[in-house]
C-alpha cells in the first residue's frame, strides 16, 4: 500500500495574503478557491501531488493556545526544498525571521512564524 499525505488545512486570518506568500515564497500555485463551511473561504495552495488549504470562517476567533502544549495543537507545517540558502533569502523578503538554523542528519533546516504565528520548518535534503 503507497500512503501520501495530501493536504493540511489551517486557519488563517487572511487566505489571499498567506496564498499570495505561499506561493511567492515556494513556487507554489493556486489548485481550487471558493466558498467554505461556516461562511469562511478557502485556498488551494501546493502542488500537484498536495497542498495547504488555508481557511478563514467569516469571523475568526484569535489564537489562544501555545500549540506545543496544547493537545490537538498544530506544532508546525514542514516543507522540503532543494536550495535551503535561496528560500530563507525568500522568507526574508516576506518580512518573516528565520530561526532555530540546523545542521543535522538527514538535512538543514531552519523556521519561521508567519503572521498568524504558525510555524514552518523548511529542510533541504541535498545542500
Amino acid at each position: 500500500m503507497t500512503t501520501q499525505l495530501e493536504h493540511i488545512n489551517v486557519t488563517v486570518s487572511d487566505p489571499h495574503a498567506t496564498a499570495k506568500w505561499l506561493c511567492d515564497t515556494f513556487d507554489w500555485k493556486i489548485r481550487w478557491q471558493g466558498a467554505a463551511i461556516n461562511g469562511g473561504f478557502t485556498i488551494h495552495v501546493g502542488s500537484d501531488t498536495s497542498y495547504i488549504a488555508v481557511y478563514s470562517p467569516k469571523t475568526p476567533d484569535a489564537q489562544t493556545q501555545n500549540n506545543y502544549a496544547t493537545v490537538n495543537g498544530l506544532n508546525h507545517i514542514a516543507v522540503t526544498v532543494d536550495d535551503l540558502d535561496e528560500t530563507e533569502q525568500r522568507v526574508l523578503a516576506q518580512g518573516f525571521k528565520t530561526i532555530n538554523h540546523g545542521d543535522y542528519e538527514p538535512g538543514k533546516r531552519f523556521y519561521f512564524h508567519d503572521n498568524d504565528n504558525i510555524e514552518y520548518e523548511v529542510v533541504s535534503y541535498t545542500s
